[in-house]
This record gives C-alpha cells, sequence and structure tokens, in this order.
C-alpha cells in the first residue's frame, strides 16, 4: 500500500521465494556455465594471464608519445624541417653551468664531458657555449650547451637520454653546477615507485572489508579486479607494437582498471548477497545476481567503451592510445566480472552464505533492518524537494564558476618538483637569459637568405619579443630558421598572445613583402596549437557521447525525461570536478604550482566519468523503476529505490575514489590532475547527485519522470535490464 510522504512505513520481512526458478535470461545462463565448469573457468583465467604476462615480458613494450596533430601550423614546420634537413627537426636538451666566479674557469671540465656526449647513441649535434657566446649570460656566471637529439623527444629511447644526464651531472664541484633541462631530459628522470596503485588497493580492501565484515568476501571483488588488471596491462604492452599508445597510460589504465573492476564485481557480488539474505541457494544467487546486475554492469560497461572511444575523433595519437587502451582495459574488466566472478562464488559460495545468514542474524538480534538510514534519508529529501535541489544546484555551480576560466596547456620543467634537474636547469636558464629562454618559439622562413634576414629583423622589433636570434639555414639552403625569445615565460598568457601576434599580424604582410612562407612552430607553438584544437572539438565529442547515452536510457527506460535528468546532472558534476582542477593546479591552491590545466585533462576526464556516472544512474534508476512498474507510487519508488541501492553504490564510489585519488600521489602533474579531477566527480556524482538531487527531481516530476510519447513508444525497440520475473517481484532487488 502506499504510504504518506514523510511516514515511517513499516518493513515487511522479505517473502519466501517461490521453489521454481525464476526464467534464466542469457546473462544467467554464462553464470550457469561459469559455476558449472568453475574449475575450466578459473583454469582459462590463469592460464590467459599467464600466456599474455609471457608474451609481454619477452616482447617488452614500445611505449612512445605522439603529439603530432595534421593540419596545424606548428606541425606543417615540422614536416618541412625533416623534409629539408633542418637541424630543428630534432628536439634538444640544455646542458646548464652555473659557476659564480665564473663559467669560462671551467672550461677544461666541460669541453671534454661535451666531447663525450657529440658522440653517444641519439646525439645529432653539441653546441658548446664557449663557441657562442650568446651562450654565456651576460654577468658570465651561467651558460648552457645545446645538445640536439637524433630526433623528436618521444622518437629518442629514455636511456640515451638517461646516460647523456649521467655523464654531464658527473662533472659538477663544489663550486659548477651542472644540471640538463628539456622535456627529453625531464622524461629520463628517474620514476617514483607504484605508490598510487600500492595505495589504491590497499584502500580498496578495507572498504571492502568495513561493508562486508568479512575478509574472503572483501578479497572476491578486488581479486577479480586485479586479474583483469593483469591481464590488460600485458595486452597493452603487447598492443604498444602496433598502435601508437603515450608512455604514460600504464598508470592510467592500472588505476582505472582497478577501480572500475572492483565496482562492477562488487555491484554482482552485492545483489548475489542479496539473493542470499532472501534465503536463495548459492547456485541460483549467482544466476539471479548475474542476470540482474550483470546486464547493468554490461550496459555500464558498453557506455564506458563508447565514451572513450569517442576520444578517437579527437585526432591525437597519443589520446586515442590512451583511450583504446583504458576501452580495451574497461572491457577485461567487465569480462571478469560477468565469468570469473561466479566462478569464484562457485567455489566459496557455502562459506559466503553462512557468514551473511550469521551477519544477519546477529543485525536482526541488534534490531538493524539494511536499508533505513538511506530510506529515512530519501524521505527528509523527498519532504524538502525544491530546498535539496536549488541547494545542490547552487553548490555544484559555484564549484563549476572556475572552470569558465580554465587555460589548457601543458606542465614543462617549471611546474616540475624542486628537487628535479629539469626545474633547477629551467630556473637557471631564466635567472640568467630571462623567463622567454625556457620557450623560443621556431620561425621557419620558406625562402632565400635575404628572406630570412628581413624577417628576423622584423620579428625582433615586433612587441613581446626579447630577442630574435641570427638566422640559421637548412642543410640544403631552401630554408631558414629564426628562434624568437619571448618576454614571458612558456605558459603565460603573454606567450599565447604573441604566438598569435606573429601568426596573424607580423607573418601576412612579410609573405607579401619577401614572397617566401612563413610559420611559427617550436615546442611552444605546437603544444599552444594542440590545446586549441582539442578545446575546439571537445563540445562535438561531448554532444556525440552525450547524445548516443541518452539514446540508450531512452531505450532501457523508456522515457523522456530520465535521459535528460541524467544527461544535465552528469555535466554539471563534470563541470564541478574541472571547476576544482582549475582552482587547485591552475591558481595555485593547497599549494600546487600554478599552471595551465594540461590539455589532455577535460577530454579524458568527461570520458571515463561520464561513463562511469551513467554507471551509477542505471544502478538506482533501474531499481526506482523495478519499484514504480510493481506499485505505480512514484514517492514509494524514490525512497525504495535509495535504500536499496545507496549503501552499495556509497561503497563503490569511496572505493574509486580512493583509488583515483591516489594519482595526486604521483609526481607527475597530468597524473595528479587526472585523479583529482575523477575523485571529486566521482564524491559529487555518488553523494550530491546520486543521494540527494536525484530523489528530489524524481519526486517533483512523479510519474511523469516515466513519459515519453505515444508515437515514440510504439516505434522504439524494447531493450529492458530487468528479469522477466524481477518486474512484479515483491521485494527488491539491489541491483537491476
Amino acid at each position: 500500500m502506499p504510504f504518506p510522504r514523510g511516514s515511517a512505513a513499516p518493513q515487511a520481512p522479505s517473502p519466501p521465494r517461490a521453489s521454481a526458478s525464476p526464467p534464466v535470461g542469457r546473462f544467467g545462463a554464462l553464470a550457469d556455465w561459469a559455476q558449472r565448469h568453475r574449475w575450466a573457468a578459473l583454469a582459462l583465467w590463469v592460464a590467459v594471464l599467464a600466456a599474455i604476462t609471457l608474451g609481454s615480458t619477452a616482447a617488452g613494450s614500445a611505449y612512445r608519445n605522439d603529439f603530432s596533430l595534421p593540419g596545424t601550423e606548428s606541425q606543417t614546420a615540422t614536416d618541412l624541417f625533416k623534409q629539408h634537413g633542418s637541424a630543428q627537426a630534432g628536439d634538444t636538451i640544455e646542458i646548464v653551468f652555473k659557476d659564480t666566479a665564473g663559467v669560462r674557469n671551467d672550461k677544461d671540465r666541460v669541453e671534454p664531458m661535451l666531447a663525450e656526449v657529440r658522440g653517444m647513441t641519439g646525439i645529432a649535434d653539441v653546441r658548446s657555449p664557449f663557441t657562442d657566446a650568446s651562450a654565456i649570460s651576460r654577468d658570465g656566471t651561467i651558460a648552457y650547451a645545446s645538445v640536439t637529439l637524433a630526433g623528436k623527444t618521444e622518437e629518442v629511447p629514455k636511456e640515451d637520454v638517461a646516460e647523456v644526464l649521467d655523464v654531464a651531472r658527473s662533472i659538477g664541484t663544489g663550486h659548477l653546477q651542472v644540471e640538463v633541462g628539456g622535456e627529453a631530459a625531464r622524461n629520463a628522470e628517474d620514476q617514483a615507485p607504484p605508490t598510487a596503485e600500492l595505495a589504491g588497493i590497499v584502500a580498496a580492501l578495507v572498504i571492502l572489508v568495513l561493508l562486508f565484515g568479512s575478509l574472503l568476501a572483501a578479497s572476491l571483488p578486488l581479486l577479480t579486479a586485479l586479474f583483469a588488471v593483469g591481464g590488460a596491462v600485458g595486452l597493452i604492452a603487447l598492443a604498444s607494437h602496433v598502435f601508437t599508445v603515450a608512455d604514460f597510460t600504464p598508470p592510467i589504465l592500472m588505476l582505472v582498471g582497478l577501480g572500475v573492476g572492483v565496482d562492477y564485481a562488487l555491484l554482482i557480488f552485492y545483489r548475489y548477497r542479496h539473493e542470499l539474505l532472501a534465503g536463495v541457494q548459492p547456485a541460483q544467487a549467482g544466476r539471479t545476481a548475474l542476470d540482474s546486475a550483470g546486464r547493468t554492469v554490461f550496459f555500464a560497461g558498453c557506455t564506458v567503451i563508447v565514451a572513450l572511444l569517442g576520444l578517437v575523433a579527437l585526432g591525437l595519437g597519443s589520446l586515442q592510445g590512451i583511450a583504446l587502451a583504458v576501452a580495451v582495459t574497461v572491457l577485461v574488466t567487465m569480462a571478469a566480472s560477468l565469468v570469473l566472478l561466479p566462478a569464484l562464488l562457485a567455489l566459496f559460495g557455502e562459506r559466503i552464505r553462512r557468514h551473511v545468514l550469521t551477519q544477519q542474524a546477529r543485525n536482526t538480534k541488534r534490531g538493524r533492518a539494511e536499508g533505513n538510514r538511506w530510506r529515512a534519508m530519501a524521505r527528509a529529501v523527498q519532504r524538502r524537494p525544491v530546498p535539496t535541489l536549488v541547494a545542490g544546484a547552487l553548490a555544484l555551480s559555484a564549484l563549476s564558476a572556475p572552470a569558465l576560466g580554465m587555460r589548457l596547456g601543458f606542465a614543462d620543467s617549471g611546474n616540475d618538483p624542486a628537487k628535479t634537474t629539469s626545474r633547477h636547469a629551467y630556473d637557471l636558464l631564466a635567472e640568467g637569459f630571462g623567463p622567454g629562454f625556457n620557450g623560443p618559439l621556431v620561425v621557419l622562413v620558406k625562402g632565400g637568405p635575404e628572406a630570412g634576414k628581413a624577417v628576423r629583423a622584423e620579428l625582433a622589433a615586433t612587441e613581446g619579443v626579447a630577442e630574435a636570434a641570427p638566422v640559421m639555414p637548412s642543410a640544403d639552403g631552401a630554408l631558414s630558421t629564426v628562434l624568437v625569445y619571448p618576454t614571458t615565460s612558456p605558459q603565460a598568457e603573454g606567450t599565447v598572445d604573441l604566438v598569435h601576434r606573429l601568426r596573424d599580424d607580423v607573418a601576412p604582410p612579410l609573405e607579401r613583402a619577401t614572397g617566401a612562407e612563413v610559420l611559427v612552430g617550436g615546442a611552444t607553438a605546437a603544444s599552444q596549437d594542440v590545446s586549441e584544437t582539442l578545446a575546439d572539438r571537445l563540445p562535438l565529442f561531448v554532444a556525440v557521447v552525450v547524445g548516443v547515452s541518452s539514446l540508450l536510457l531512452l531505450l532501457v527506460f523508456r522515457s523522456l525525461w530520465i535521459p535528460v535528468k541524467a544527461a544535465v546532472l552528469n555535466l554539471l558534476s563534470i563541470s564541478a570536478a574541472l571547476g576544482v582542477i582549475t582552482l587547485v593546479f591552475q591558481h595555485g591552491w593547497f599549494g600546487a604550482q600554478p599552471g595551465p590545466v594540461e590539455a589532455f585533462i577535460p577530454a579524458l576526464v568527461f570520458a571515463i566519468v561520464f561513463g562511469l556516472s551513467m554507471d551509477y544512474e542505471v544502478f538506482l534508476v533501474s531499481r526506482i523503476h523495478e519499484e514504480w512498474t510493481r506499485t505505480k507510487d512514484p514517492s514509494r519508488a524514490v525512497s525504495e529505490g535509495l535504500a536499496a541501492t545507496g549503501k552499495v553504490i556509497t561503497a563503490a564510489a569511496a572505493i574509486m575514489m580512493f583509488v583515483f585519488g591516489a594519482f595526486v600521489l604521483s609526481s607527475d602533474r597530468m597524473l595528479q590532475q587526472f585523479g583529482l579531477g575523477l575523485a571529486v566527480a566521482i564524491l559529487i556524482d555518488a553523494v550530491v547527485i546520486r543521494c540527494l538531487i536525484v530523489p528530489a527531481v524524481m519526486q517533483l516530476l512523479g510519474k511523469w519522470a516515466w513519459w515519453l510519447p505515444a508515437p515514440l513508444d510504439r516505434r522504439l525497440p524494447r531493450v529492458s535490464l530487468e528479469r522477466p520475473a524481477a518486474a512484479g517481484r515483491e521485494g527488491g532487488a539491489d541491483r537491476t
């Protein structure tokens, strides 16, 4: 019977299950196979994992970064450099020297070291500071040697660059400071141990033990996730020989795989536990759990994969590699939850059943009923839906506001920890030669030497330019290169303005006057091109992912308002997370080094969080829909849906929040931003949106939440996440 709003409805004990087994769908049949062939399923997973691990160990990995973006001016300049044999085609690192008594006194120590570096593998050229007066600061205390690599940073092995670091720093003394800077030097420095991964595993285990009160029960979701992540890491290492996969991908896929894997396995296991509490035998409980929660896991996993594959459309090689790697990881974790977990449940089902029933008897004796606290919270929200909705929306809007001023870019050595040699080199170069020296613009002139000189003269007189270096011709004489040093640092807005000024205001008149083609390139300009291109393409990517996901929700719930609500609230949680990232990393809150937000972050955070948000949306709303189908009471449906799902949604979110938050322990700035964004988004989604705003919105919509125009209802195919027998069954499932 429907109960009045705000009243405390008595909770009847769960009715006994019918003796006849309910109809078994495809997922139930999959669980039945895994349970009957439990040893074969386990042996298959172990064998596949062993084969992948051995194969990836023997073959090694071929991770490489690809930040090329065809069609941009900086990429066109790089391609021309390569075609005409210019030394500027290869990236450079700088060996920086400081001696307060004067670096010229150290020539006898520096020159032999530079000669040794010149003969190393991966080095194209070395220019000594003692042959170039401009490489020594005006006061004579700081100098640098330019080391040109045999290719771009991503093309030169880190081991070769690391050897340069060791040889260069070996000549340092008490009065001579030697540091090595540049992007290649940053990448070659020693990496921190896998603290984040270990912290995520420990956090997940602790939360699971607190949730289930049993080490065995807590271990099964975690073991399932670890099996899946182990297989995915090996597969991606093998795939890196065929596809472009960035070298920072492994920690991302490990932590995302761990968080998603535990989440999916936990949701199935929680439904399995619910079936055991209702008196169902372990084998049937496994089939029922997979036939209900397993369907939802499959739907949620596919949504995450669709969102990730949408990143491929952005056209950036390294981002495409990350998207494919994480999509494969999610696919493997989904498969492990649907095949490996049922086999483990079959092995330990009786022990788990005894523990679950003992725990239930203990709680009954203490007068505790599962879900009462969540039911009470839902009713409190239902009594005041408008204030709850307004307060939640205002809070999320306030957090989202800083994202409107987000500035995209890429971290450089100026954002590195103070103890690194790349940061020391960056600071020394800025001290000796000015802030713009760390990010020179490379201006290419496709024309004769006279055109190059004319361009250099105009560049030197341009506002925002500290210095324009002498013209450097290419090997075939077809190109002239001018290094332009801004008056501002590489990440400063003044440098961004200078790039636009050179391209839009300075280059066109020069091209008309000289007949030469003038292009502005270099690492600083390329970073700006990538950032602006990603920003331009992001709205289309967001529209496609939101559109596809909303269509899937429309088919599943046969409602017009459920997809609209889900899309708006998911976008709100993501924008709030991006706002927090902006406050911390762009404005320097909590001691973070101020700088631009990494250009990849908005797209990566959106793709992963939107998929996971849909995950929680489906888990909660499908349970509400089941209760609505049974009672046609919208208020009761909302409160019972939250009572049945609130505990496990919060536990799953807590695990992912800690796992993703462990990224903040990384020394890599991009991983720190990625982890903070995911952790904040999951926290907001699970606590503010699912537990407060969704119940308020559903209460306000009432029966209209399930409205679908009749003509559309007739034309849409019917897709259901619920088993045929589930919808009309008394006593809800935790997840369907």
